[in-house]
């Protein structure tokens, strides 16, 4: 016993000599031979970059990059660095003035217009604009058109009178991109091409596939930086399903991440873009909250897969509802026309999850300016890092929704003026959403160049830190390293 307690009183004071050792080492460095503090020096440390919010003239909250230093001019005026232009004004519209420069490659026609039935001639690879067109494919095919917008506007950038006002400009040079641009038709290749001819093991789209991968893996620009700022379209949701495992380093634009792995697509690498709409825009739209008759409209397929079951569960809740419009529709017999009658003269338009997270129908919410009313967990919305869907949508968990008369309750008791003012702001984000040849400024395509800038930053930190333990210098030259296996 007496033992243990010697032990006891030797540890504690072996532990009491280490703190004042440490002590004493701390106040050594603190002080200086005169016995005065050592000085921090501010201008020491790095610059610090900071994000700062502000309301840009169409209403949306944008983000620049503010310097904490300042600089004063002649006058004594402070400009804190970051915030100004040229000319020392802040931009009213909140946006960069330099342009996105992408790299696009060459690929053989068979990935992009020639899946529009495109004949190059001359060994031409890219149809001249400004006399020939090829049209996109009209019904389903339009929702995910985003990688034919993109593919023109890029185009477009190389016969531009002004291509310092754009906000992307194609360049020629890798080494001058921010991003490297894959265009392939991936969406409309899934639409056309996914069913294998007889008498053939693999589809066409599988085969096109095969033949991008083993392309772009074998490109210089992937191999720099493993593929981490190249773009890769697949926005319809079983698009790119077997080249996707082995893209995955890059940047996709996609509809939603229902059918991706966390790690192979997330909302921090990856970019959400909007379906084209099918509904027609509500031009001149003259209604209000009286005049739009139908309280709750929801028109497509009812019984889905998947996360889709809340679709039949609430058909069953409110399909006696007076007011309510709950019906099955299609694109089939007039069903585009039937569901534009339908959501211009309602107030409220349901969007809920069906095989995936998202659906067109959403967009065709915003275009009819019918206040949409979302039912899905786990959908992910375009631009949401400057846009407020709060200010014109409703947002309803799926556990609450399927509630007896939750929803319904719900809607009924928003108000004519909080409906009005989403209705308003619904007309204001409108072109936000609208796909356009020649782009329009502000429209889908600025604004996904736009979140694609955003990502820029994150992207060149990621190239830098893979390559901390990958080369080192030595007789002038780059040799490669290589941790043993068990080093990790």
């Amino acid at each position: 016993m007496a033992e243990k307690q010697s032990y006891s009183v030797a540890r504690k004071s072996f532990f009491g000599l280490f703190l004042t050792t440490i002590m004493l080492f701390l106040l050594s460095w603190l002080f200086v031979s005169t016995g005065r503090p050592r000085s921090f020096d501010r201008k020491s440390l790095p610059t610090l970059i900071l994000p700062t919010v502000f309301q840009s003239s169409n209403g949306l909250s944008r983000t620049i990059l503010a310097s904490n230093e300042t600089k004063r001019d002649g006058g004594g005026k402070e400009e804190a660095q970051g915030f100004l232009d040229k000319d020392g004004a802040m931009p009213c519209n909140g946006t960069v003035k330099e342009p996105l420069k992408i790299f696009m490659y060459d690929l053989d026609p068979e990935f992009h217009f020639r899946l529009l039935n495109w004949k190059p001639q001359g060994g031409r690879v890219w149809p001249d604009i400004r006399t020939e067109i090829p049209r996109y494919p009209g019904g389903l095919n339009l929702q995910h058109s985003v990688e034919y917008w993109l593919t023109l506007d890029l185009l477009a950038s190389e016969i531009s009178d002004n291509p310092n006002n754009r906000v992307v400009i194609r360049v020629q040079n890798s080494s001058e991109a921010d991003l490297i641009f894959v265009p392939f038709f991936s969406s409309l290749s899934y639409n056309r091409f996914s069913k294998a001819r007889r008498h053939r093991k693999r589809s066409r789209n599988k085969v096109l596939q095969a033949k991008l991968v083993k392309f772009v893996t074998a490109q210089k620009e992937w191999k720099m930086s493993g593929g981490r700022d190249h773009i890769i379209l697949a926005h319809h949701p079983n698009s790119m399903l077997y080249a996707r495992m082995q893209l995955w380093p890059a940047v996709f634009i996609l509809a939603d991440f229902g059918r991706y792995p966390f790690y192979i697509a997330n909302v921090d690498k990856d970019v959400i873009a909007p379906y084209r709409h099918m509904v027609r825009n509500y031009v001149n739209d003259s209604s209000d909250f009286d005049s739009r008759q139908t309280l709750l409209f929801f028109q497509g397929s009812i019984y889905r897969k998947d996360g889709g079951y809340a679709r039949q569960e609430l058909f069953y809740l409110l399909k006696d509802e007076k007011d309510v419009h709950f019906s099955f529709g299609s694109l089939k017999k007039d069903g585009v026309n039937k569901a534009s009658r339908g959501m211009h003269s309602s107030k409220f338009c349901l969007n809920i999850a069906g095989d995936t997270p998202s659906s067109n129908r959403l967009f065709d919410a915003i275009a009819s300016h019918c206040v949409p009313v979302i039912i899905s967990d786990d959908i992910e919305l375009p631009y949401e890092d400057v846009l407020d869907y709060s200010e014109f949508c409703v947002f309803v968990r799926t556990s609450e929704a399927i509630k007896e008369k939750f929803l319904i309750n719900l809607i009924r008791s928003i108000s004519k003026k909080e409906w009005t003012q989403m209705w308003e702001k619904l007309k204001e984000v409108e072109p936000l959403f609208e796909y356009q040849y020649p782009a329009k400024d502000g429209n889908a395509v600025q604004m996904i160049w736009k979140e694609l800038a955003r990502k820029v930053p994150g992207v060149k930190m990621k190239i830098n830190k893979s390559r901390r333990f990958s080369s080192t210098q030595e007789d002038g030259g780059l040799r490669s390293i290589r941790a043993p296996n068990n080093y990790w």
